[in-house]
């Protein structure tokens, strides 16, 4: 059948959590003095997504882009997003383009040809097409996309 997860909050209310056998994950809540529940049934991302927002970790997406907030850690705001190589990059390096002095982003993966390489050392040289992982603020990432990225 599955685990269960039953807790009370302060207030009374009870919070359920069942992770299925199929896979799914049910969340029942009962307010105190109630005698109906109510009930969501959710996918292990969505319950993964929930999870996030509870724990204070905001994700927004936004086609090759997430912006993730951490609200326990003064509202910190990062931005990761997926950039393509152009033709003018290729050969070079990581440490050639200075892309942390330059922009105050950092290239934190690279998928070529569907191999990934985290966590590309300076030395790392890019190759056309190549898509690259960039950590930053908002506008370090868009400092990223106008000096580094141009052909």
């Amino acid at each position: 059948m599955g685990t269960k997860y039953e807790f009370k909050t302060d207030k009374g209310d009870t919070v359920a959590i069942f992770f299925t056998s199929t896979g799914t994950i049910q969340m029942y809540t009962l307010q105190k003095g109630c005698h109906s529940s109510s009930a969501a049934e959710m996918t292990p991302v969505e319950a993964r997504r929930l999870g996030n927002i509870l724990t204070g970790a905001i994700i927004e997406a936004d086609q090759e882009s997430v912006e993730i907030a951490f609200s326990a850690l003064a509202d910190l705001r990062v931005t990761i997003h997926t950039f393509y190589i152009p033709r003018a990059r290729a050969g070079q390096t990581i440490e050639d383009l200075r892309i942390r002095a330059k922009t105050g982003a950092t290239v934190i993966a690279v998928c070529r040809q569907d191999k990934n390489i985290i966590n590309p050392p300076p030395s790392f040289a890019f190759e056309e097409g190549d898509a690259a992982l960039v950590i930053g603020e908002s506008d370090q990432i868009k400092k990223f996309e106008s000096e580094i990225l141009v052909e």
